[in-house]
């Protein structure tokens, strides 16, 4: 099957929107929490956030262009402060329907049954239901002039797991034990199978599996 560049052209919307969101693969889901100046709580699945740097801290997400409002967005700006929250398989559905266009006045917290949960001092809140969960702090906006999508870049300043074992001796962590899932196109979820961890790439090693442990057994 060839689809050539006046095949996607002459797509209908929706039809050229799930082809084109579906060819980068599986995607992480995570959720936004976010709260306004007057406290209003916001809740919005994204599939766009990506590692940027590890020193310091780096990590971004795309948002769709604000022509029209973006709660999520506004709020970030507003505040500086925001969290994400990966979404394992027991709260997927409620995940999801954050993606609904709910006025402002409502917290998607409240609509889809999650619960929203504060630590410390940090203003915005977490998702007490997600395994995985970071404090971020704005960086930097962009608009990505060629389609206006916004590129948002965070500093995370605090990480919670809800497992300890899922954190490994060398740092990595195991997304599969907090049954973190993976997102495909704009609707399909999926848990996953682990193949192997490799080392890391050399000219003149070859390549070896490395064993995953819990930093508390290493």
């Amino acid at each position: 099957m060839h689809i050539c560049s006046t095949d996607i052209e002459n797509l209908n919307k929706l039809t050229r929107v799930n082809l084109i969101n579906s060819l980068s693969g599986f995607k992480s889901a995570n959720l936004i929490g976010t709260k306004d100046k007057h406290g209003q709580e916001n809740l919005s699945i994204v599939s766009s956030v990506f590692h940027i740097g590890a020193n310091p801290p780096l990590i971004g997400m795309i948002i769709r262009p604000h022509s029209v409002p973006r709660h999520t967005l506004e709020n970030i700006i507003e505040t500086g402060s925001y969290t994400i929250n990966h979404v394992n398989a027991d709260i997927f559905e409620q995940a999801h329907q954050t993606s609904a266009r709910y006025d402002k006045n409502i917290s998607e917290f409240d609509a889809v049954g999650l619960q929203a949960e504060y630590k410390g001092t940090f203003t915005a809140p977490f998702v007490l239901q997600s395994k995985l969960k970071m404090a971020v702090k704005l960086v930097s906006t962009q608009t990505i002039e060629l389609n206006q999508t916004e590129l948002v870049i965070g500093q995370i300043t605090d990480i919670f797991l809800e497992d300890e074992l899922a954190y490994c001796h060398d740092g990595f962590v195991d997304l599969e034990r907090l049954n973190t899932v993976a997102l495909s196109g704009l609707d399909k979820y999926h848990t996953t199978t682990a193949i192997a961890r490799l080392s890391y790439a050399k000219c003149d090693k070859p390549l070896s599996h490395i064993e995953t442990s819990p930093k508390s057994e290493a």
